[in-house]
């Protein structure tokens, strides 16, 4: 009964002041759609960032222990365990080398040198480990064996010409001394838009570089592709058998995850500071309903006294309140989370166009997740009754005695 007095009054109450509870909805609808929607976007810009990092990276690099001297031979039951896992994609062999490429000077242009990290791979089955545009795919099926395929921004600094002889300075682990020039054939450029690699890393083939290097059937590990990504962590580990050089693997795990903890903390951290700033935003915007409220309790004073002198108890009056905040709260949560999936999927559809050479991506697309909708809408809701709660006190304190004399 005393529920239903308090549903009779705050519908009259909400009935009376119908501007104000209007613009109250609206703050929380816009505080709603603007927190989900830039949570949406960022999930959009952290997902296609993380695509764009791992195009030319394996999810998984199962590392010899000796790959810094000379690395170690194959491993057949490594491989065997890799091809009859269902999360593993495809798998192959790379010898790693750092090395200084150059182009020396030709009539009408001028020499050039750039550092690279030298992958020597199998390229039919490298292709199928990384994740690179149709174009750079077939570029690298078809490396041969004396070709060289270079990084965007390497080719950039280089400027080669198809056919253009490429010198390279290869390094013998940590012993300088020992280190050899080897010639390769400019056989063409890839790209993933991510800087990083791009200006960093090099294809070759695996026999050509085992043989410049004298290291035999050597290779440095294996690049691996799974059919998820976010299951790195828990198959670098378990793919080796151990992680540790004691337990008689020659190859430990190393996931994505690792090669770019940084880049992960800090899209973490951004999308952190983002919510925690727009949820400060809405819950401004839900205690501006305080001021509509707290109006209504300075108006009904009167109203509110001869109430309780009649016997309504302090809850049914408390009631009122929190029951009017729970009103305009959920109108404004429903029609901000209708806003916010509506501007969410157009972003889906139609991404922002970004810059291309400032970002590794040239749009921003939009990932709207349920789990974002619902706790914004749990902290939405938390707002508006806090916010409707301070005037319901207020209507509480009144002394029926005093306000009638």
């Amino acid at each position: 009964m005393n529920l239903q007095l308090s549903w009779f009054l705050a519908q009259r109450h909400l009935r009376r002041r119908t501007t104000q509870n209007l613009i109250s909805v609206l703050g929380v609808a816009i505080g709603v759609m603007v927190l989900t929607t830039a949570l949406s976007l960022t999930n959009g810009f952290i997902d296609a960032l993380f695509s764009a990092t791992i195009k030319a990276q394996p999810h998984i690099s199962l590392e010899s222990w000796q790959k810094d001297y000379g690395g170690t031979k194959p491993d057949t039951n490594l491989e065997q365990r890799l091809s009859k896992n269902k999360d593993v994609v495809a798998f192959a062999p790379y010898l790693e080398s750092f090395s200084l490429l150059s182009r020396r000077a030709s009539k009408g242009r001028g020499g050039a040198q750039a550092p690279a990290l030298l992958y020597g791979v199998v390229p039919l089955e490298e292709a199928k480990s990384l994740n690179l545009n149709a174009d750079d795919r077939k570029r690298l099926e078809t490396l041969p064996v004396n070709g060289i395929l270079l990084g965007r921004d390497i080719a950039r600094t280089l400027s080669p010409l198809p056919g253009d002889e490429i010198y390279m300075l290869l390094f013998d682990g940590f012993n300088l001394s020992t280190s050899k020039v080897a010639k390769f054939v400019y056989h063409g450029s890839y790209t993933t838009n991510n800087y990083q690699i791009d200006n960093v890393i090099a294809f070759v083939n695996l026999q050509k570089l085992q043989l410049e290097k004298k290291s035999g059937v050597n290779i440095s590990g294996y690049h691996v592709r799974l059919t998820n990504p976010n299951l790195a962590p828990k198959l670098a580990n378990t793919l080796p058998i151990s992680p540790n050089p004691n337990s008689g693997s020659e190859f430990y795990g190393r996931p994505w995850q690792d090669a770019y903890r940084n880049l992960i903390d800090s899209m973490t951290l951004q999308k952190q500071v983002i919510g925690a700033v727009l949820v400060l935003i809405l819950i401004v915007a839900a205690f501006g309903m305080v001021n509509v409220f707290l109006l209504t309790v300075f108006e009904k004073t009167q109203e509110i006294a001869i109430l309780r002198a009649m016997g309504a108890s302090a809850k049914t009056v408390q009631n009122i309140f929190l029951l009017e905040g729970a009103v305009l709260g959920g109108i404004g949560l429903i029609l901000g989370n209708i806003l916010g999936l509506l501007v969410s999927y157009y972003f889906v559809i139609f991404p922002f166009r970004l810059p291309g050479d400032l970002f590794f991506i040239n749009a921003l697309p939009a990932d709207p997740r349920v789990t974002d909708f619902l706790w914004v809408s749990a902290v939405s809701l938390i707002a508006t009754l806090l916010a409707a709660f301070i005037p319901a006190r207020r209507a509480v304190g009144i002394e029926p005695a005093k306000i009638i004399r």
